[in-house]
């Protein structure tokens, strides 16, 4: 059956004391809740067993504007919560959205852990029961609610909040983790029924549960692989915790796939990363979007790589940045180099420390090993970039490319004033302004003629 997506996203989160809606708090560099829309969106997109998603629902209260920008790339109905209300009012709002033949899925915007593999368990006890809760056992339940049972232990029949629970209910440790999928057509009857005669005058979701219970519907319930899955952040210190967990599982999925980290608990993943075999990843280094990491590759310490791929048996050195680029195969980079978008490194280049590259292709064997810049520049096969060159490719309106032709040697402090082309086997003689087009095979060198002054004195210093 279809599934109807409503995300409980309306709540301040006063105690993040911050200007930015809750959910829109990054986790694994992804705010919240797009992260908890992602897992939805998988639910759709498995190639054995896709679950159809007619609707995500998002119900929002503070930062509307925020999150309409932060969101804009997802296609959502917006249900707007003027008023916080409870979660049954919550639900309510996007009443009009759901279909009512439909399965209604119902999950909470700040616990951004939760799996598509948990969701599509959930979703196979809904399929033999009326109404799916996800709860999860903890060994200190303290102020939640407690799931009640049957006889049997099969069939839930209430949830009771921690403070209406008696001494013996408060042994109970299982409790309601707020994802539920129930029929659309009973969840909407339900809505209309709920009332909010309760000591803080809110309509609560979980009531529904028991006007459930009372029909003699059957509750079923699955739990998650791991409690962290459920858990809610409130301040920043649990934002800050969930983050650590991601980070462990993104390293034990690394790991796992062949690479060695030099320690896992300073490895940090911010999209997605794949890694071949015999990977090794010094400390601190952060992935960033999709970074695909071939075999036999080494990333020293510090590093950021962001939207790229790196080949195999490259070496990436120490505080080195790759920002959609891409590397071949038996490179070296590093370390403090840059290699802006629109980077490419042929097999066996070379691109040393504090050398900065963007929109440049580098030939198979070519290098520049230090104090360089290279913008908009092809440069071919084994060509020496030698330390100071600079390719000038501003002119203060437009960008020019600079073209390097194979085995060409450029000198030290060489500036190249782009457009210009130099020939194959060419060579550059240190501190020339390149201005013109240089032949294959050409020497040539622009600068000042040296000069000698004899008798030469020294400014001697003033006494004041």
């Amino acid at each position: 059956m279809a599934l109807s997506v409503v995300i409980l996203a309306a709540g301040k989160g006063t105690r993040m004391q911050s200007s930015l809606p809750k959910v829109l708090h990054p986790i694994g560099g992804v705010p919240m809740v797009q992260r908890i829309i992602n897992t939805v969106n998988k639910l759709g997109s498995d190639p054995i067993k896709p679950i159809k998603i007619d609707s995500i629902n998002l119900v929002y209260g503070h930062g509307a504007d925020l999150l309409k920008t932060a969101l804009s790339d997802n296609t959502l109905n917006w249900c707007l919560q003027a008023e916080q209300l409870g979660t049954g009012h919550a639900v309510q709002q996007a009443a009009e959205f759901i279909n009512p033949q439909d399965d209604v899925l119902v999950l909470v915007g700040d616990a951004p852990l939760i799996k598509a593999e948990t969701l599509r368990k959930l979703y196979a006890v809904k399929a033999n029961a009326d109404v799916a809760l996800l709860t999860v056992d903890l060994a200190d339940p303290t102020g939640m609610g407690r799931i009640i049972r049957d006889a049997s232990g099969d069939n839930i029949t209430a949830i009771v909040e921690h403070k209406d629970a008696t001494d013996a209910q408060r042994e109970i440790a299982e409790i309601n983790t707020g994802v539920m999928i129930l029929n659309g057509a009973d969840l909407l009857g339900w809505l209309d029924g709920l009332e909010n005669n309760n000591a803080q005058g809110e309509f609560y979701l979980t009531d529904v549960i028991a006007m459930a219970a009372a029909q003699g519907k059957s509750i079923h319930s699955a739990q998650p692989e791991s409690a962290v899955e459920v858990e809610g952040v409130n301040n920043r210190v649990h934002l800050a915790k969930l983050e650590r967990a991601l980070q462990l599982e993104n390293a034990q999925q690394a790991m796992l796939a062949g690479a060695t980290l030099a320690d896992p608990a300073r490895f940090d993943v911010r999209g997605d990363l794949t890694v071949g075999n015999d990977v090794f990843i010094d400390v601190n280094s952060v992935f960033e979007g999709t970074v695909t990491l071939g075999n036999n590759v080494r990333i020293g310490q510090n590093c950021l790589l962001q939207n790229c791929t790196v080949a195999d048996d490259t070496v990436i050195e120490a505080n080195s940045i790759i920002q959609e680029a891409q590397v071949g195969e038996a490179c070296q980079v590093g370390p403090y180099a840059r290699l802006r978008p629109g980077s490419v490194l042929s097999k066996k280049a070379k691109v040393g420390n504090f050398v900065e590259m963007k929109k440049t292709t580098l030939g198979e064997g070519a290098k520049a090993n230090h104090l360089t810049y290279l913008g908009d520049a092809i440069v071919g096969a084994n060509a020496n970039i030698g330390a100071g060159t600079i390719t000038c490719n501003y002119d203060g309106v437009n960008k020019s490319q600079t073209i390097i032709g194979a085995n060409a040697f450029i000198g030290s402090n060489s500036s190249l004033v782009a457009p210009v082309t130099i020939g194959d086997t060419a060579t550059i003689g240190a501190g020339s302004v390149v201005t013109k087009d240089v032949e294959d095979n050409a020497l040539a060198i622009a600068r000042a003629k040296q000069r000698h002054l004899t008798g030469w004195e020294r400014p001697t210093k003033k006494m004041t």
